[in-house]
Parts: structure tokens; C-alpha cells; sequence
């Protein structure tokens, strides 16, 4: 599958969202592991419910920006990675992530932040990036 790459580092890239994906990030995003240290990790979602998002994301492009997080050498679907709540006037947005449980501690997430913070701040003209974490979510402390 042929993907349209952002930003590229050593070992992944940062690339469009693709519809076709969404089949695979919701089977993510209902992994209680996965879930465990976002908003809502009660939450279950069904597979119409990542579609509508995935169209609110298209229709939204001003406030909320997602990226693929890809293996930069086989563009192997790992994570995703946004600004949300972009703000432009005041400057700010805050950070959103992740993995697949396969691709966790390897530094992916490290290298994505990494380049989202290269796009906010060189692209978009952001001055400000935040992110919230919950206490037990350590591997995302050290990351942030």
C-alpha cells in the first residue's frame, strides 16, 4: 500500500491517515492494554464509531492534526500520533499518541513525539505543546 509520508526519521515516519487503517487503530484502541492510560480507558468502541471519526477528523483539519506513526523502512503501520484542540491564535495544542503493544519501549514513541513537535512548531507555528499523563503511565513521562 502506497502511503503519503510528513516527516521521516531514523526508523519511522509520520504519514497521512488512511481510511483503509482505521480497521487496525480500532482494534488498538479497544485493547484494554492500550486503553489502560488514555481518556475514558472504560470505553468500548465500535468500528462505525472510528469510521465517523476518522470523517469528523477529514472535516476538522483546523483543529485536530493525526498522523501515522510508520515503520520509515517497510511504512508498516505502528501507531498514531495529534495535535488536538490546535489553537492557533494563542499558539497552542495539546499532544495525543499510540501503539500498537507489539511496536512498545523500542523509543518509536520518543522519535514521534520528536518529529509531531518538529511539524507544530515549524509548520503550524505553534509556540506552546501540551500533553497530559496519567501517574502510572511512566513509559509516557519518560517520553514527554
Amino acid at each position: 500500500m502506497r502511503r503519503v509520508v510528513i516527516l521521516s526519521g531514523d526508523t519511522i515516519s509520520l504519514g497521512l491517515l488512511m481510511k483503509e487503517d482505521i480497521p487496525k487503530l480500532w482494534e488498538w484502541f479497544n485493547d484494554r492494554d492500550v486503553r489502560r492510560f488514555l481518556v475514558n480507558p472504560e470505553a468500548i468502541f465500535y468500528l462505525e464509531d472510528e469510521f465517523e471519526w476518522y470523517e469528523e477528523l477529514r472535516r476538522s483539519k483546523d483543529k485536530n492534526v493525526v498522523f501515522e506513526i510508520l515503520n520509515a523502512a517497510t511504512s508498516e503501520l505502528m501507531g498514531v500520533i495529534g495535535l488536538h484542540r490546535i489553537n492557533y491564535r494563542d499558539g497552542n495544542a495539546e499532544l495525543g499518541y499510540f501503539l500498537g503493544k507489539t511496536y512498545w519501549r523500542k523509543g518509536y514513541t520518543s522519535e514521534a513525539v520528536g518529529l509531531m513537535l518538529e511539524y507544530a512548531f515549524e509548520q503550524l507555528n505553534l509556540r506552546k505543546v501540551y500533553a497530559r499523563v496519567y501517574e502510572p503511565n511512566v513509559g509516557s513521562q519518560k517520553v514527554l
